[in-house]
C-alpha cells in the first residue's frame, strides 16, 4: 500500500437495532465516528400546524389571577420596605456608635489635656520656687558680704 492510501478515510457502516454507526476515518492517532440515529418508526409523527385551544378563562378566573398578582406586588413591596427600614435602622445604630466612640475619644483626650497641663504647672510651681530660694540665699550672700565688707571699713577708720 502507498502512503496516500492510508490517508484516505474508510467509511464502514454498520446497524445495531435502530442506530447507525459509521466509521469516517482510521488514523495513527485514532479514529472518528458518526453515530446516526434512526427514527423508530417509517412515518414521521405529524405535528399540527396550530397550537392547542386552551380553555376559556372566565371572567372570575382573571379577576383571581389579578388580584394575586396584586398582592404579590404588595407583598414585594412591604419586604422592599422592610429591608429599607432595616439598612436605615442598622445606618443610625452605627452613626450612633461612631459619635459614641468621637465623645469618648475627645473626653479622653481632654482628659490628657488636663492631666499635661496640671504636670507642666506643678513643674513649673517647682522651677519658680527653687529659683526663689536660689535667689533668696544670693541675696543672704549678697547681705553678708555688705556687712563684711561695712565692718572692714569700720575697723580701717
Amino acid at each position: 500500500m502507498h502512503k496516500s492510501s492510508l490517508n484516505l478515510s474508510t467509511c464502514v457502516k454498520c446497524s445495531v437495532g435502530d442506530k447507525k454507526l459509521k466509521v469516517l476515518n482510521k488514523r495513527a492517532s485514532g479514529q472518528a465516528f458518526e453515530v446516526i440515529l434512526t427514527p423508530t418508526s417509517p412515518e414521521p409523527k405529524d405535528f399540527p400546524l396550530s397550537p392547542l385551544r386552551k380553555k376559556e378563562t372566565s371572567l372570575d378566573e382573571i379577576e383571581k389571577k389579578l388580584e394575586a398578582a396584586k398582592e404579590r406586588r404588595k407583598s414585594q413591596q412591604a419586604e422592599v420596605l422592610k429591608h429599607l427600614a432595616e439598612k436605615r435602622e442598622h445606618e443610625k445604630e452605627v452613626i450612633q456608635k461612631a459619635f459614641e466612640e468621637d465623645c469618648n475619644f475627645k473626653k479622653m483626650a481632654l482628659e490628657k489635656l488636663a492631666q499635661k497641663m496640671e504636670a507642666n504647672k506643678e513643674n513649673r510651681n517647682a522651677q519658680m520656687a527653687a529659683l526663689n530660694e536660689k535667689f533668696k540665699e544670693k541675696d543672704k550672700r549678697l547681705e553678708e558680704v555688705r556687712k563684711n565688707k561695712e565692718a572692714i571699713k569700720e575697723k580701717e577708720i
